[in-house]
């Protein structure tokens, strides 16, 4: 399959500068360090590649790529899905059962296998996968295995693939060095980090009069009003703390960390992807690897531990050429790190505060899904039909195995819970709510 049609599938026009580089990099036979922004299209760039090295009608595992978290893994599972090559693809990631897994792969039988560096470990200590066919690895942000308690994980998992031929690295921010372990040869490096968020980025700094900085947050998005906002805090006792916060306040918002079930970090994140959520409080577990497409503003409520946490963090917006800000909110104590320059200019509240603003949609739950022969358009066209709701009125539609979840405009949605009541989609009666 050639890239066009990959592109038509995906429905995009053509490539960027830094994804055609990284295709002629990779046709010249070397291994890879592509350097470029957060939300730059990292991910085409070394798939399309991958894809190219790929044979048809060999069984085993052709190629692994290793990312940092279980949201990527996923992400990029639908990218190469959507891709359409007719290559079989699956994620593996801490949080579900490892056995489930081996049990897809042994009936799937995928030629790419995106996961993360632990449960990796796991399937190939087992056996799980014949490390033998695997020729091709990709580390997606790489700088992550610089950190401490990642680096053992990255090297073991690289040193249970013995047959590697070509490598590819990625990240957004610059190392000093890259790990020995990871095998390196006749590197072509691709640096396009420079000047990218030049103009587009504006960052602010907030003055807090008290040490406690949450009166201060909840004026500053007042003052944003219903734009999206991402809101960084640096643990995740004060991801949860903030949250509170905010809702006894009326701020509609999402928490998101670490220490949460998946399905519930999946459905807040769905919930500020769609629009129906305008505010989204993360670790910087959000910094990276998430595509969250549109964020308008960024706010450090904590000051991030080093200037790559500042440029990840920054990077979810002014992404492709889209126009983003940054709020950093300083306490008395606190000085503004010599890494941001020039000095940014104050953001002052105004003494005037207005009310909190809702959220244009709210997401709706419906309790079928694929399994039940459900799909977006069906769905689509129950609203249509049985909720009187126009084409503008529905937002993203998100099917899974057996539920989905629908935005549809704030302004309508009693209209159509009052209307869809003991309707059936499709001839099958089933639930639909307000998501919890």
């Amino acid at each position: 399959m050639d890239f066009s049609t990959i592109l038509s599938n995906l429905k995009i026009q053509q490539l960027n500068a830094m994804q055609q580089a990284s295709v002629g990099a990779w046709e010249e036979g070397n291994d890879i360090v592509l350097l470029s922004p957060t939300g730059s299209g990292k991910t085409l760039a070394y798939l399309l590649p991958l894809v190219s090295s790929l044979k048809s009608g060999v069984k085993g595992v052709q190629a692994v790529v290793l990312v940092p978290s279980r949201e990527l893994a996923l992400q990029t599972e639908q990218v190469f899905k959507a891709m359409g090559t007719g290559f079989a693809a699956m994620s593996c990631y801490g949080g579900r059962p490892a056995m489930e897994e081996h049990r897809v792969m042994k009936s799937l039988c995928p030629s790419v296998i995106i996961g993360t560096p632990g449960r990796m470990n796991d399937h190939l200590g087992k056996q799980n996968i014949d490390a033998s066919t695997v020729s091709l690895l990709v580390i997606d942000e790489f700088d992550k295995c610089l950190e401490f308690g990642f680096q053992e994980e990255m090297a073991e998992v690289i040193g249970k693939l013995p047959r590697l031929k070509r490598r590819f690295l990625l990240s957004a921010t610059d190392a000093e060095e890259i790990p020995r372990f990871t095998g390196l040869n006749r590197i072509a490096r691709l640096d396009f980090l420079q000047g990218e968020q030049s103009g587009r980025l504006r960052i602010y700094q907030v003055l807090s009069p008290v040490k406690d900085k949450l009166d201060t947050l909840y004026k500053l998005l007042c003052c944003l009003g219903s734009e999206s906002v991402l809101v960084f805090c640096n643990h995740r006792e004060s991801v949860d703390r903030v949250g509170s916060y905010l809702r006894s306040m009326k701020v509609y918002c999402e928490t998101f960390h670490g220490g949460m079930e998946q399905d519930d970090r999946e459905r807040a994140l769905y919930k500020f992807r769609n629009g129906s959520c305008s505010v989204f409080i993360s670790t910087d577990l959000a910094a990276r690897g998430l595509d969250i497409p549109f964020i308008r503003h960024i706010v450090h409520y904590h000051l991030p531990i080093s200037e790559d946490g500042f440029i990840h963090r920054n990077g979810r917006t002014a992404r492709w050429d889209a126009e983003g800000s940054a709020y950093v909110i300083l306490h008395p104590e606190e000085r503004m790190p010599d890494y941001v320059h020039p000095a940014p200019e104050t953001y002052v509240l105004p003494e005037t505060i207005p009310a909190p603003a809702l959220p244009d949609y709210v997401t709706l739950y419906v309790g079928k899904g694929k399994k039940d022969k459900i799909n977006r358009v069906d769905i689509v066209g129950f609203l249509s039909k049985k909720g009187n709701l126009g084409r503008e009125d529905i937002g993203k539609v998100d099917v899974k195995d057996h539920h989905a979840f629908v935005a549809v405009s704030r302004k309508k949605a009693n209209q159509v819970l009052k209307l869809v009541r003991n309707e059936k989609i499709k001839g099958v009666k089933t639930l639909i709510e307000l998501a919890k």
